[in-house]
């Protein structure tokens, strides 16, 4: 199968189902709907096995599920930024696949208890966590980035497509023949998106390069670009502020079922089937959102009519008021989900894109993992009625958070590779690892142009600091105005050639050309670069190598 073809922007490429006409997009679709599919089976059956055993152990089957993404997201991004993803991706299928059937082993067997349980549905996050950063870092060799939204709305309709077939069809099947059969039926799941893999033939230009950087370096480059790009922190502190109160609702839903409803299984399913219907519809509907609401007004309306869903579920005892009220729950749900991951994907270049999404799922899974067992027990210390009133105030404090940060716009940000800078010319041809590197870069610019010299490079700051820099500063020559010296450190003579030819993006060189358009006419920016006198002298053949 081919990974991708070229379209233009225009006709069917702007249609929302448009990245599904990409052969492999639709393929991949298709079985990871299959999967979901699987998925929500199981945690209807998990669920349900956990309901007698009190409030706080039902919510740990989300925290089971979510908490590995804590503990491994970050590790997993690394893992995708330097290996083969489609490789990674096959290892997390198998993997799931082999503790699946244990799992639907030991439920035939009759053997499966509450801790068992819980430790294997871990055991399944831990395939989650380590499939997560690869899986959404590889949409955007499946489609073209202009299809990117499109693209994560559709990964949100087949998630909540899924969850309106998945839990019905897993509460008949657990009432009818048993939660082993929806644990078994999870295990074959897995086998779709495996052979999917298998056919795809990843293009060799975007297998990671033979030399790779240490876990701990790779680790800290992720943190430092996600903590100087201030567009993807804001990603990552709204979706902080949805998540936690939304857990009230997924955490909390078994427990308005059974208690509240006085439903079994089949009825659990149907409540999780509302949202996912729901949520399917607002796919539909997410275009002429976007147009009439823009990205904030869709993440304020979202958490406005979950607060209203919690309070009639914590009020409104009827069956059908719930299933209705669920509905626009779904529509609230993929619309801040497919807008906030939509907003990383693009802003997020290559090198670090699956480090980048890592923290992402960081913060959307550990939201819910640290949520889900607080719930249960404000359950169990003030009620459900309590509970989900609180997880209303909760959303409506969290949309009241909007007038003050908004999601960025992406209005002039391309993440595209931008290798604009020459190679440097040295005497010498230093080691990787020589280092660290002091560049400076002095410029000379008129009286009238200073301030806005000065305002222009404070991007210049950030983007030095997400490729690479480990400190920065601007300095103006106290003997002659207007003489600017930037300098800046960086680890290692690798770490600066990634700088020049791996990790600068359109949106870095643009705050560069607006800052050297201040210039003085005639003049240009004069580099050097520095090296640690210590490790010997900068001559020909006489540097001591450092590694």
């Amino acid at each position: 199968m081919s990974a991708r073809t070229t379209t233009g922007r225009t006709g069917a490429s702007g249609s929302a189902w448009a990245p599904l006409a990409r052969p492999v997009f639709r393929a991949l679709w298709i079985a990871q709907f299959v999967s979901n599919i699987g998925t929500w089976m199981q945690t209807v059956g998990a669920q349900w096995l956990l309901l007698g055993h009190g409030a706080t152990m039902v919510t740990l089957v989300q925290t089971a599920s979510s908490l590995p993404i804590v503990l491994l997201a970050l590790p997993s991004g690394v893992l995708a930024d330097r290996f083969d993803r489609r490789g990674l991706l096959l290892v997390a299928q198998v993997a799931m696949f082999a503790v699946s059937a244990v799992l639907t082993a030991l439920a035939f067997a009759d053997a499966l208890s509450a801790v068992p349980l819980l430790v294997l549905t871990f055991l399944l996050g831990c395939g989650t966590a380590l499939m997560g950063p690869s899986w959404q870092a590889i949409q955007p060799e499946l489609v073209e980035r202009e299809q990117l939204g499109q693209a994560s709305a559709l990964g949100a309709v087949n998630m909540n497509l899924a969850r309106a077939v998945g839990p019905a069809l897993g509460g008949v099947v657990v009432a009818a023949a048993g939660a082993g059969w929806v644990f078994g039926f999870n295990a074959l799941s897995f086998l779709g998106i495996a052979a999917v893999l298998l056919l795809w033939h990843r293009p060799e230009s975007a297998v990671p390069a033979a030399r790779r950087e240490r876990l701990l370096t790779a680790l800290y480059a992720g943190r430092r670009y996600v903590w100087n790009a201030p567009g993807v922190r804001r990603v990552l502190l709204r979706t902080a502020l949805f998540i936690p109160g939304a857990a009230a609702l997924w955490s909390l839903l078994p427990l308005i079922a059974a208690d509240s409803l006085g439903m079994g299984s089949g009825g659990y399913g149907l409540l999780l089937g509302a949202v996912g219907a729901g949520a399917v519809g607002g796919a539909f509907a997410l275009p002429w959102l976007r147009r009439h609401l823009g990205i904030n007004g869709i993440l304020a309306a979202g958490a406005v009519l979950f607060a209203l869903v919690l309070s009639v579920l914590a009020t409104v005892h009827t069956t059908w008021v719930a299933v209705l009220v669920l509905l626009p729950a779904g529509v609230a749900w993929i619309g801040v989900l497919s807008t906030l991951n939509a907003a990383m994907q693009t802003r997020l270049p290559g090198w670090v894109r699956a480090r980048g999404l890592a923290v992402y799922l960081l913060v959307f899974q550990g939201g819910q993992a640290v949520a889900a067992p607080v719930w249960g027990a404000l359950v169990q210390w003030l009620g459900l009625t309590t509970a989900l009133l609180v997880g209303a105030v909760v959303m409506l404090l969290g949309s009241l958070t909007l007038l003050r940060w908004k999601l960025y716009g992406m209005e002039g940000i391309d993440p595209s590779l931008s290798d604009h800078w020459p190679t440097p010319p040295l005497v010498f041809e230093p080691g990787p690892a020589d280092g660290p590197v002091l560049v400076s870069v002095v410029y000379r610019v008129g009286p009238d142009d200073r301030a806005a010299f000065i305002d222009a490079m404070d991007r210049v700051a950030l983007s030095r600091r997400r490729t690479g820099a480990l400190t920065w500063g601007l300095f103006e020559d106290g003997n002659e105005p207007g003489r600017f010296v930037e300098n800046y450190l960086v680890g290692s003579w690798a770490e600066h050639l990634a700088q020049h030819h791996n990790r600068l993006t359109t949106t870095d060189r643009g705050f560069e050309e607006r800052a050297r358009a201040l210039l003085l006419p005639g003049t240009g920016p004069e580099v050097t670069h520095a090296f640690d006198a210590t490790a010997g002298p900068v001559v020909p053949g006489t540097r001591t190598p450092s590694s």
